[in-house]
């Protein structure tokens, strides 16, 4: 029976053995065993990473023919030390020599252990060539997105969760305006930084109300937000911007915010609105502009920002035009342009119709003796001599004048038209009034 035990353990040690050495032979990594400084055994994977053909080409030969001589020393080194069974080294990356020539860069770890009746050394190698290839794939995208980023004109700033600059690309900071002393802004916190943020309408933005800051606590992606910056030189800069996060998928992730330098374009497009709502000769609003805020005005009716309308025409302008020349005429309806607003309050609205004749859009509810003192300031004020090169010019104006009430019912096109028969009117008196003799009244009359 007690053999039977012992033929039973025997078979089972050997089982356990042959089960080892299946594990050992197809295990991916590479396990060599060598003592004396000779290689004793290889399993696969080890002749594979040594480009041998077979174990035999391996099996026999020093150990330092494949081993690179400079990670010979620190090998001997570290094998020095294991004196004990069980005792393993650090894992340690090193170079190995393949039959062939070519290196392998490795991990490996090395332990002391039993071999046959002896001590010996078994070695795990770990092959990095792949991963060695996907950093060096991951460091040239990584250097291929930094050249990008580096050159494109839109500023690229990277901000971490406790709201400080991982990375900003050269445009970023041409755009802030850092120089010399601030250039490089990492580690800074936008409050820190030149500048003063503003929003859209040039008032100041708090750094908790821009939107990366929404960015970074709700992960929201927010694109197509105007902001401006107030540079240390005195510049004032408009930005057009976007923001995300780094990596959605991590809640820790930074932001990115990404912005355009829109400040030629915004002075552009306002340009095209002014040109596009005011006369290109006086500055005045034109037609189009007073005629939208009285359209405004009237659709308030129960609380009408606009009291009353002034249509102003120039007394026979064509004879300044016909015998001075059009430079001429010119310059006087420059010049009235200027009185009529110094004249009028900074809240009242003055344009120029068209030709010679003006609008005044009258703000408040004036009383009628106010009102007819203004009327009678406007009138005078425009009645003063010009000099236009070297030519003294007298021009008068008639005046008419169309109040607006509340409850007002008219279009636009009515209170003009109301405003033009009240020109006219004052006119007429004025022809009347010069036909009979030098005593004339105020060439300026109310519409009913």
């Amino acid at each position: 029976m007690g053999e039977d035990r012992a033929a039973n353990s025997s078979a089972d040690a050997e089982q356990l053995a042959q089960r080892y050495r299946s594990l050992v032979e197809h295990t991916p990594d590479g396990i060599c065993v060598h003592e004396d400084g000779v290689i004793v055994y290889v399993n696969r994977a080890t002749v594979r990473l040594l480009a041998a053909n077979d174990a035999d080409e391996v099996i026999g030969q020093p150990l330092t023919r494949f081993v690179h001589p400079d990670s010979v020393p620190s090998m001997v080194e570290r094998i020095g030390t294991l004196e004990t069974e069980g005792a393993a080294s650090n894992p340690t990356e090193m170079t190995l020599l393949g039959v062939d020539g070519r290196t392998v860069q490795v991990e490996t770890v090395s332990v002391r252990t039993p071999w046959f009746d002896r001590l010996a050394y078994q070695v795990v190698i770990h092959d990095l060539t792949a991963q060695r290839a996907a950093e060096a794939a991951q460091r040239k995208a990584e250097q291929h997105f930094t050249t990008v980023v580096s050159q494109l004109e839109e500023g690229v700033v990277v901000i971490d969760r406790n709201g400080r600059i991982e990375s900003a690309n050269p445009a970023a900071i041409l755009i802030f305006g850092a120089d010399s002393r601030t250039g490089d802004l990492t580690g800074s916190t936008i409050d820190e930084l030149p500048l003063v943020l503003l929003d859209a309408n040039a008032k100041p933005l708090p750094t908790s109300r821009h939107p990366i800051a929404r960015t970074l606590a709700t992960g929201a992606t927010i694109t197509g937000y105007v902001f401006g910056v107030d540079r240390e030189d005195g510049q004032r800069r408009w930005l057009s911007g976007s923001s995300r996060l780094l990596n959605p998928s991590d809640p820790d992730s930074s932001a990115v915010s990404s912005f355009a330098d829109i400040t030629e374009f915004r002075a552009s497009r306002r340009q095209l609105e002014y040109q596009a709502t005011h006369d290109s000769l006086t500055g005045l609003a034109n037609r189009s502009l007073i005629l939208s805020q009285l359209a405004g005005a009237l659709t308030d009716s129960e609380d009408l920002p606009i009291s009353t309308v002034l249509f102003i025409d120039l007394d026979d302008f064509k004879a300044i035009n016909d015998t001075l020349g059009h430079a001429i005429g010119d310059t006087v309806l420059q010049i009235v342009a200027q009185r009529l607003q110094r004249a009028l309050r900074a809240e009242d609205l003055v344009g120029r119709l068209g030709g010679d004749e003006f609008l005044v859009l009258l703000s408040g509810t004036p009383q009628l003796v106010d009102l007819d003192a203004l009327v009678e300031r406007v009138r005078a004020k425009m009645s003063e001599p010009i000099i236009a090169r070297g030519h003294r010019i007298e021009v008068s104006a008639s005046i008419g004048v169309t109040a607006l009430s509340s409850g007002e019912h008219r279009t636009p096109e009515a209170v003009l038209h109301d405003a033009d028969l009240a020109m006219y009117r004052a006119k007429t008196m004025v022809h009347r009034d010069d036909a009979l003799g030098p005593s004339r009244m105020p060439n300026s009359t109310h519409a009913s």
